[in-house]
């Protein structure tokens, strides 16, 4: 039986729009993370992905609803909790003057380590990386690809427990992409958690344990990719997917024909 690493529990997100207008962006949102596994999060634009992303990241705190780590919520130890994840934001954040060993430096020095252990890590990761042609370049000058990888490594650099990678791979080439699946497998097999937002539904295919399709904040399903596979009778997970969209679409237009009708 697999073991929780993180528990959300009726999570909800209520932003304040111009105009004074509300927009629910999650609804209740309820899942576990386990330890060691790769747990896709899978939507349209504007599901709720990032939101979560952000919620589980400590970024943003919930209007509503709580985030446990071992068994506690995590807004009464957000210093111990921040600790053990690492994030990947969707739009790389970086300081273009420095260097990728300086910044990885920086980052392990941020989490706690001494100036000798940030330095003898970021070893290890550049390394495991294949950043070793760039150590000494500064970010800014990092093509698409090794942009990414740099953003994994700095996020793995205090090895914590769980990497948050929000679309870490869009607009990349193909044989980028896989050279960084093997990088997410590679955690994974170390024991690190990955929670995975992607719209590359062969990615998540490859890559997830689990997935979990959200949509307009909700939570619709939760569960193996080889089990949606038999269950919608699919090749694939974006045949599943593109099933999935329809019926939810379907699903809200006749809730509004409804509350129209009355």
């Amino acid at each position: 039986m697999s073991e929780t690493l993180i528990e959300i529990k009726n999570v909800s997100k209520v932003y304040q729009m111009k105009g004074k207008r509300i927009k629910e962006a999650l609804k209740k949102v309820s899942l576990n993370i386990n330890k060691q596994e790769v747990f896709g999060l899978l939507g349209v634009n504007g599901a709720g992905k990032t939101t979560l992303s952000s919620i589980l990241a400590s970024l943003h705190p919930p209007t509503n609803g709580d985030v446990l780590y071992q068994g506690k919520t995590i807004y009464k130890q957000l210093v111990p909790y921040r600790a053990i994840i690492g994030f990947c934001p969707q739009k790389p954040n970086l300081d273009a003057s420095l260097t990728v060993e300086e910044t990885l430096v920086l980052a392990g020095e941020c989490f706690g380590l001494s100036r000798n252990e940030a330095k003898q890590r970021k070893d290890e990761v550049i390394s495991k990386l294949t950043l070793d042609s760039y150590a000494k370049s500064v970010t800014g000058q990092l093509s698409g690809g090794y942009k990414q990888r740099f953003l994994i490594g700095r996020a793995i650099m205090h090895k914590p427990k769980l990497v948050i990678l929000d679309e870490p791979t869009v607009g990349l080439d193909p044989h980028i992409r896989h050279q960084l699946w093997d990088v997410i497998r590679e955690l994974r097999t170390e024991g690190t958690s990955v929670l995975l937002t992607t719209h590359y539904l062969d990615e998540a295919e490859a890559l997830s344990d689990r997935v979990c399709f959200i949509h307009q904040g909700e939570i619709k399903v939760i569960s193996t990719p080889e089990k949606l596979l038999a269950s919608y009778q699919a090749k694939n997970l974006e045949d599943v997917f593109l099933q999935f969209v329809d019926e939810s679409e379907a699903e809200v237009f006749s809730t509004k024909k409804e509350e129209a009708s009355v």
